[in-house]
């Protein structure tokens, strides 16, 4: 018997690409209209990188296709604006590092193969470094090189096992000192650095820095991050994004069909997305199901805690009165920083003394020992734990704090990272709110105004996206962006991040693009120090992909209208496996539902 083995076979795959990579370009020059906001701060922190050229890698006509000076694979650095490219094989090798920076995203180790195969075109001497965990290995100068054999392994494959990553920070003198050292040690021309708004904030500051003291290192950034939250006009997507989502879509899709069948349980979702809702939008475009909460819309509309409970509790109420005692609902990672207040007491927590709370952590430790039945007899003591904090508290404080179930309360006040903050990312916001509605039924039951039966599942999806295979979009996405990365190094520039446009078109209609890195460059306050940062981009709550959901959510609710879109990333029809997301379809302004079907 022999098995198939999707890994193996995935390695076979053969990413799409732009035909401009194939056919050759003109680099266009187009002056870039930077945004106003914090127009003189970024000019005045970046001087040696600011006011940089839009470029575009427009593809060759057809009619110069015949002249004899043009060849494939580009070589020469532009000098002149709009100049078109010769295209040769050039005999000069490049040196490049590259390192992945932040959480893992599908796709990463493309844009590493995309990188070394348009290195080895230009040149069979050119030479890749992969730096080992990140920024981290950087500093520490720990690298090995990446050939071509050593890549065959990891082509469309998950995670980026092949060196690691860490979130160290490049922004330090002295650290960006210690990479120029290291870049100047392996003879580096250029570093490319895959991340997301942090990394490519820290792509920017090394190479302002380099260019103020007249070192020669390139530094080109590529967008990654599965959150979405790393976009705009010019990055339609982060790569990752498209992968992460059609796997969460997969498992709620699946959910969703067992919910229909026992129908019995209500499913709160947890999905990744501590600063923007992307994931739990798309997921909801994609899944229809009974509810999605976006945090962006719980924001501007202040709907505070038991206003939402109180909203979650009347769909499952009237959908009890229709015999529809089931349903899933959506829940974005980072929904607790957005609702009103929360945030106020998160704030008045962080400023009560770490050893006024060390003392109950430690009773909190020792009862976790406990025996089941000598638990349950400090449920007395849990309590008056919660309200000696709350009359630590300011009144609007002390109220939402005695709101929220008890173990959740322990848990804000008394665990705190190493800087002493509360870790908001380890609340288990589904099991908060399905504790709250379970406590608001039980309520309206008491009153006579609910006689229907709750039974809640909690679900959290995360680390089950962000290493999976590469669908076949990011595949391909992945691929360009190292080729795109390349040929800007090719033409000299630096400061630049890598990305390309039309994406809802066929691949080899998407357009190369170079995004100046001060273009997304913000002023943010942070350890009470205002740096600048490449802002988070959140949803928008006009855009065509919010106005459809809203326009569907109440048919949504109401009844079932459950889609199940599986396994799709691989194979199947092109028009359905290659598709990338509703959301960027819709904002394109391509209708989700061309056809029968979302897809």
């Amino acid at each position: 018997m022999t098995y198939i083995r999707l890994d193996k076979l995935r390695q076979q795959y053969k990413p799409q690409m732009p035909a401009t990579f194939k056919v050759g370009y003109e680099l266009m020059e187009t002056p870039f209209d930077y945004p106003e906001d914090d127009y003189e701060m970024v000019k005045a922190r970046f001087p040696h990188t600011f006011g940089l050229p839009l470029l575009t890698f427009k593809m060759l006509e057809e009619s110069h296709l015949s002249d004899p000076t043009i060849y494939f694979d580009p070589s020469l650095r532009s000098g002149a604006k709009g100049t078109r490219q010769t295209l040769f094989q050039s005999e000069r090798p490049l040196h490049v590092g590259v390192l992945f920076s932040g959480g893992q995203a599908p796709g990463g180790h493309n844009v590493v193969a995309g990188i070394y195969d348009a290195l080895k075109r230009h040149s069979a001497q050119s030479r890749l470094y992969g730096f080992l965990m990140g920024p981290g290995g950087l500093l520490r100068g720990e690298y090995k090189e990446l050939t071509g054999e050593l890549i065959q392994q990891y082509r469309n494959s998950g995670g980026f096992d092949m060196i690691g990553s860490d979130r160290t920070k490049l922004e330090k003198q002295e650290d960006l000192q210690k990479v120029l050292q290291v870049a100047h040690d392996l003879a580096l021309n250029a570093l490319v650095i895959i991340g997301g708004d942090d990394s490519n904030t820290n792509a920017n500051l090394l190479a302002e820095y380099a260019l103020s003291i007249g070192d020669p290192l390139q530094v080109i950034g590529c967008p990654k991050t599965i959150d979405g939250d790393l976009k705009n006009e010019y990055v339609e997507t982060s790569f990752g994004f498209d992968t992460c989502v059609k796997v969460y879509a997969e498992l709620v899709g699946n959910i969703q069909r067992d919910c229909f069948s026992a129908k019995k349980y209500y499913h709160f979702i947890k999905l990744m997305g501590r600063s923007a809702s992307h994931l739990t939008l798309e997921c909801a475009l994609m899944c229809q199901p009974t509810m999605a909460i976006i945090s962006e819309e719980v924001k501007a509309r202040k709907i505070t805690l038991s206003l939402l409970i109180g909203q979650i509790a009347d769909v499952i109420q009237e959908r009890s009165a229709k015999g529809l005692t089931f349903g899933t609902i959506l829940i974005p990672e980072g929904l607790i920083e957005f609702l009103p207040g929360v945030k106020e007491l998160i704030q008045e927590l962080n400023r009560i003394p770490l050893e006024t709370t060390a003392p109950i952590r430690e009773e909190i430790a020792k009862a976790s020992h406990q025996q089941e039945h000598e638990a349950k007899t400090a449920c007395d003591d849990d309590r008056h734990r919660v309200q000696e904090i709350a009359s630590r508290l300011s009144r609007e404080n002390s109220e939402l704090f005695l709101m929220l179930p008890m173990d959740i309360a322990l848990s804000l006040a008394t665990e705190r990272d190493p800087h002493g903050n509360v870790q908001v990312s380890r609340i288990p916001t589904e099991q908060l709110l399905a504790d709250m509605v379970k406590a608001e039924l039980e309520k309206r039951r008491s009153e006579g105004l609910y006689e229907g039966s709750f039974s809640v599942l909690t679900h959290f999806f995360g680390y089950e996206g962000r290493s999976s295979m590469p669908s076949n979009f990011d595949a391909s996405y992945c691929y360009s962006l190292g080729l795109c990365a390349t040929e800007l190094i090719v033409q000299g520039k630096t400061a630049y991040l890598a990305t390309l446009r039309n994406l809802i078109a066929h691949p080899t209609d998407w357009v190369p693009t170079g995004l100046p890195l001060t273009a997304m460059m913000d002023f943010e306050e942070r350890g009470g120090e205002i740096k600048p940062v490449i802002g988070k981009a959140v949803v928008d709550l006009k855009g065509a992909p919010m106005r459809y959901f809203r326009h569907h959510r109440k048919e949504w609710a109401s009844g079932v209208a459950f889609r199940y879109p599986g396994p799709l990333q691989f194979f199947g029809p092109s028009a359905i496996c290659d598709n990338t997301t509703i959301t960027l379809r819709l904002e394109q302004g391509l209708s989700a539902y061309e056809n029968s079907e979302p897809f």
